[in-house]
């Protein structure tokens, strides 16, 4: 063992501060349990140890609520110590969201970001069900109780309630990236389009605040931000069980189940570049 690892070593046993790093990755509400990673956050908050947090992003969002609830608990978090969220490879939609809610927004230089909206998507399955021979009945105390069944056509009172509803998601997701990048009119409105760039791009559109290649540079920048003397990390998150250590697809998200398709649908819907 070489002098410089003994210093490192005896520096993590007399200095306990630390940059925590969380991981987000995968679907919110998917793989990505919003009560899980909520409590995480709030524990690192609490922990006089942890000084700073490097947020490690991979994901294409997911649901709405889900994605506030988080925003709300990441901003929580940097009012008290610095944040840094890193998009690795996917930060879109509701993940970029989430990460509205730290002190800095750094992304791999080819990381795809933005995604900036809200979709509402159902399916519309009355001709499949006449086929069959299938009839539905429903009773219901008002209008709009079965609002986005997939048994009837949905009416033009439904359409523009539906589309209400969106638009309200919508303002409360572009409020947080107005705030978070001090945004004008005209700069909110070139961003909120729905479409995804590279995380070149997305510097230049002020979407983010630096490209960091590596977890290294994420925690190298959450170390100033914190004015830490070193960068010595702990890993904070939900506990894993052998599979999900092992990196198999699905451990750790129960049998399959809604959790499964809301992951499946995401990850479909997801801007995905190969090369």
């Amino acid at each position: 063992m070489s002098d410089d690892d003994l210093g490192e070593r005896f520096s993590k046993l007399i200095d306990r501060r630390r940059i925590g790093v969380v991981e987000i990755r995968g679907v919110i509400d998917g793989a990505v349990r919003t009560d899980a990673i909520t409590r995480v956050l709030g524990a690192a908050r609490r922990n006089r140890q942890v000084r700073a947090v490097v947020l490690d992003i991979d994901s294409p969002g997911g649901g709405a609520v889900g994605s506030e609830i988080l925003h709300v608990a990441v901003k929580r978090l940097a009012a008290e110590k610095p944040v840094v969220a890193w998009i690795r490879t996917t930060g879109a939609s509701g993940a970029y969201f989430l990460a509205c809610g730290a002190t800095r927004i750094v992304a791999f230089p080819a990381a795809i970001v933005g995604s900036i909206g809200v979709i509402s998507i159902r399916p519309i399955l009355v001709d499949a069900l006449r086929r069959i021979g299938a009839h539905i009945d429903v009773t219901k105390t008002g209008p709009f109780k079965d609002l986005g069944a997939p048994w009837r056509e949905p009416t033009e009172a439904d359409a523009a309630k539906e589309n209400e509803l969106v638009q309200a998601i919508f303002r409360r997701f572009t409020s947080a990236v107005r705030t978070a990048r001090g945004f004008d009119d005209a700069a909110l409105a070139r961003v909120t389009t729905g479409e995804v760039w590279l995380g070149t791009q997305a510097l230049d559109l002020g979407l983010v605040d630096a490209i960091v290649e590596d977890e290294e540079g994420a925690t190298e920048m959450a170390q100033d931000l914190a004015g830490l003397p070193h960068r010595h990390t702990l890993r904070l998150g939900p506990k894993k069980n052998l599979l999900a250590r092992m990196g198999v697809p699905g451990a750790g998200m129960g049998p399959p189940g809604s959790r499964w398709i809301t992951e499946l649908e995401g990850w479909m819907s997801a801007p995905r570049v190969r090369a």
